[in-house]
């Protein structure tokens, strides 16, 4: 289970909390940051209690940038989109330097994992995923998000494409209310389906929506075998790990009381829970969970990077003020 801090040092509660065998993470949120000396420290004292933790954060850029100043401003991934329609090949250029830099930025604080890229195609309905798609069409998002994939990989950053298998058509945010994709299959593949498809095998993890898609499958995809399993790793061939999305999210309620949404996603086929902002919600998992299987634990290790980059070395370094100052010339950063 990935877990989540109060604030911005670890509590003595949290330091048990942390010490359980099934968490097996940490995601930092905007309330854990403060100055890049204290989320060192913060990262410091969670590595001390158990330095196999996997520590991850939000950080696309735009309305979800979970760490800011002194850290790059980065603009929403959407400003790649006009460029793109001009100048295919500068913002493609664009796009894997944006990648690059935000990876390494979080590899130079100590964080593992961003959950980025979003896989998800902007129809002008859901304002939750709006700008922070990499386009309007999937051969956009396959195009841009590809070259921003690349920029994390050359940062030596683990890739997680999110929302599986598509968040952009529903009108409802999964954050509030269950939203239901009406759509026939053959749409799905055709369209929300491709980002991944075509992109999967460049992603170390996926994370899933919280969506019913009522043609296709009864349950939420992050509850349902038919998507996770027969889609996504038979009919995709993903071999990389699998996140749900937040547990804790208004839509996740579809699948009963916390110990049954954490017990069905991992039926399903996810090999990670996400339980954020609710503590009794972590604990009442933490007791229903059972012994993980060893292969899955093992797999954890490919989220890690075995030598992380000093922020001190980094911040100043002629690579990084290069690459922000190139993408100052070609996007507006904020």
């Amino acid at each position: 289970m990935i877990v989540d801090l109060e604030g911005t040092e670890v509590s003595a509660s949290e330091r048990d909390l942390l010490l359980h065998p099934e968490v097996a993470g940490v995601i930092f949120f905007t309330r854990n940051f403060v100055t890049v000396e204290q989320i060192q420290a913060l990262i410091s004292d969670i590595r001390f209690i158990r330095p196999e933790l996997i520590l991850c954060v939000d950080q696309e850029g735009g309305r979800v940038q979970r760490f800011k100043e002194p850290l790059t401003r980065l603009p929403a991934v959407e400003c790649l989109r006009s460029l793109y329609k001009v100048e295919p090949a500068k913002a493609c250029q664009a796009s894997e330097k944006l990648g690059y830099l935000m990876a390494s930025e979080m590899l130079a604080l100590g964080v593992d994992v961003s959950f980025a890229p979003v896989l998800d195609i902007d129809y002008g309905r859901n304002s939750v995923i709006g700008d922070r798609a990499f386009g309007c069409t999937a051969e956009e998002i396959v195009v841009l998000a590809g070259a921003y994939i690349a920029g994390m990989k050359r940062a030596g950053m683990a890739v997680t494409g999110k929302h599986f298998p598509g968040h952009g058509y529903v009108t409802l945010d999964s954050h509030i209310e269950l939203p239901h994709d009406e759509r026939a299959m053959e749409c799905l593949e055709q369209q929300d389906l491709r980002p991944f498809q075509e992109l999967c095998q460049q992603l170390d993890a996926i994370m899933s929506a919280h969506i019913i898609y009522d043609q296709a499958d009864p349950y939420a995809a992050t509850f349902s075998a038919y998507w996770l399993q027969c889609i996504l790793r038979q009919n995709l061939c993903f071999e990389g790990l699998v996140f749900s999305d937040d547990l804790n999210m208004q839509a996740a309620h579809i699948a009963g009381s916390m110990r049954d949404r954490a017990v069905k996603a991992l039926e399903a086929g996810c090999d990670l829970l996400i339980v954020c902002n609710n503590r009794m919600s972590s604990l009442e998992v933490l007791a229903a969970l059972e012994s993980r299987s060893l292969t899955v634990r093992k797999s954890l290790a490919s989220l890690r990077r075995a030598a992380l980059p000093d922020w001190s070395g980094f911040a100043d370094s002629d690579e990084r003020l290069e690459t922000v100052e190139w993408i100052k010339s070609a996007l507006p950063l904020r």
